[in-house]
């Protein structure tokens, strides 16, 4: 699978919630994308020269859907952008979600949610998807209720669950054979525990801030479990060994 450097064209963007906006964008790396990967995307700033790793959150033959906050002057430059505008991207990057079609468990964690859109979608078998969010301004619930049997928890209760997901996977007695999650690490730490209690394969995508994006600066590394045949040392390229790992691979 290689990867698209390109000048791709803004579809549309829309606010969907507090700080949080979807973009649509046409784009050849649709056609090698996968669930679970992540697109960088770059500023028209020379004050920025890296780029803002971004994941996927829906794939369409000629077109991708990325999700994001608002978390610097980077993503606020993105905000703006409107239908016609150009965006330079690069991807698909990092490794995906395996697909499998045993009873799912899907989970995300604040903007670690828009990935399990895109998985929900292809997973044939039967799927939980357990959302985190902060509060009642919550987002993308109503495209993931198409795919699955929807379970929210917040941290304040106005929603759904008061607490965790993990909590809320308690509360509703939520079942199935293979976990697959991304968010925040306090979350995925919760999500690797429960799956060690329970018996469950449990795949987690691991968020960091990234500087190059495909694997050659080693400034987002994470403690593995085994002998990384890069570095050689118990250390993990979130970038191009992840984001998606197995659980028992990684320490969190």
């Amino acid at each position: 699978m290689g990867k698209i450097k390109e000048s791709a064209q803004v579809i549309s963007q829309e606010m969907i919630a507090g700080e949080i906006y979807s973009m649509w964008i046409r784009t050849d790396i649709a056609k090698e994308a996968i669930p679970g990967q992540f697109i960088s995307v770059y500023t028209k700033s020379e004050a920025r020269l890296l780029p803002r790793p971004v994941s996927i959150c829906e794939i369409e033959r000629d077109s991708l859907r990325i999700v994001y906050r608002i978390a610097g002057s980077g993503t606020k430059e993105f905000s703006g952008l409107t239908a016609g505008d150009y965006i330079d991207i690069l991807g698909p990057l990092g490794n995906g979600f395996p697909i499998t079609d045993e009873d799912s468990i899907l989970i995300g964690g604040g903007i670690g949610i828009p990935p399990m859109l895109e998985l929900a979608k292809q997973i044939k078998g039967n799927k939980t998807i357990v959302a985190g969010y902060r509060n009642s301004d919550i987002f993308l619930n109503k495209e993931l209720e198409k795919y699955g049997r929807l379970v929210v928890a917040t941290d304040d209760g106005s929603v759904g669950t008061k607490g965790n997901v993990i909590d809320a996977i308690r509360e509703q007695k939520v079942c199935g054979k293979v976990i697959y999650a991304c968010g925040p690490i306090p979350m995925l730490r919760g999500v690797k525990a429960y799956a060690l209690e329970t018996g469950i394969e449990a795949f987690i995508s691991m968020e960091e801030r990234m500087a190059c994006g495909v694997g050659a600066c080693l400034g987002c590394v994470c403690k593995s479990t085994g002998i990384d045949d890069h570095s050689k040392v118990k250390n993990k390229r979130i970038c191009k060994d992840g984001p998606v790992f197995r659980a028992s691979e990684v320490e969190l």
